[in-house]
């Protein structure tokens, strides 16, 4: 057997067993992998049980083997980690923030709809991405992560405006997007497909939030590129990660930012998606798209018996 013939190589030696985490001295392994594997546990499966009905099952496992292996090597590399899932908007907010502030960090990807032991012991009250590991200290809530990163790494560009009123606004419609125009943005994505009624109200709402922000940008930018002025700030942080959502919107033939009625955050979208703390970070629509659909698909099934 293939596997068996490399198991033979000294590089294979430290992935032929089960890891032993206390004699490695990482006491916290299983917090942070949740699928160990090995080469040995790979073989016994295929010759005493019938786990791997095919050879994407037997590839699959030894992909865990070097993911894992990625995990640690990161885990003990880096001091800032993100516990987070590619999709979320939120997780996106974080990931923006450090990029500005030029902070290396590791993304400790968590399965969507499922919620790891480190997740629940990090963040054991909302038990949600994301999470900001830094010097074994968890900080929770997207927008605190913002405040946070901004005030621990100064020498970076700010994120938060430097006058009080300013920064108070920021605060101020940061809040009203995740309070309320989130919730109508979700909105539209459930009820398409569904009853008209339903659907037309949650356009309708959606639209005379936007309105509200096209407002706001307008004040807040002083006639510059973003809310934050001539760079990316707090409120271009909070808004901008739900451009990818906006992008799924209009592929599905609603348009919310419209040239004629938001020509300022046209513009400002733009400007933001093009900036080089974002792109990296920004997902591909193609793939975001199947995203969202197998995700609301499986909220309006049925619940299974």
């Amino acid at each position: 057997m293939v596997i068996r013939e490399n198991m033979k190589m000294d590089a294979t030696e430290p992935f032929n067993l089960p890891v032993n985490p206390v004699a490695l001295g990482i006491p916290d392994y299983f917090d942070v992998i949740q699928h160990p594997m090995d080469f040995g546990t790979i073989c016994n499966n295929l010759e005493h049980c019938n786990k791997y009905m095919n050879s994407e099952d037997v590839f699959n496992d030894v992909q865990y083997i070097w993911g894992n292996c990625y995990n640690i090597k990161a885990m003990a590399e880096s001091d800032v980690k993100i516990l987070g899932a590619w999709p979320s908007p939120y997780v996106m907010r974080t990931r923006i923030a450090l990029n500005i502030k030029s902070v290396g960090y590791e993304i400790l990807e968590e399965k969507v709809g499922v919620k790891s032991d480190l997740l629940i012991k990090s963040n054991p009250v909302y038990k949600k991405i994301p999470v900001l590991i830094h010097d074994d200290k968890t900080i929770c809530e997207s927008l605190v992560i913002v405040q946070y990163i901004d005030e621990t790494w100064t020498s970076g560009p700010s994120v938060l405006p430097s006058d009080t009123y300013d920064r108070a606004t920021a605060r101020f419609w940061a809040a009203y997007i995740d309070d309320k125009w989130v919730s109508t943005l979700f909105g539209i994505a459930k009820a398409q497909g569904e009853e008209a009624e339903a659907e037309a109200e949650a356009v309708k709402q959606l639209l005379a939030g936007t309105a509200l922000l096209e407002e706001a940008f307008q004040k807040c930018s002083k006639g510059k590129a973003f809310f934050g002025g001539d760079s990316i700030g707090y409120l271009d942080i909070a808004l901008g990660c739900f451009l990818p959502w906006l992008r799924v919107t209009e592929l599905n033939g609603l348009t919310i930012l419209d040239a004629e009625k938001t020509p300022g955050l046209v513009g400002w979208a733009e400007n933001f998606c093009a900036d080089n703390a974002v792109k990296e970070v920004m997902p591909e629509t193609g793939k975001f798209t199947v995203f969202v659909k197998d995700l609301f698909a499986k909220m309006r099934a049925p619940p299974s018996t």
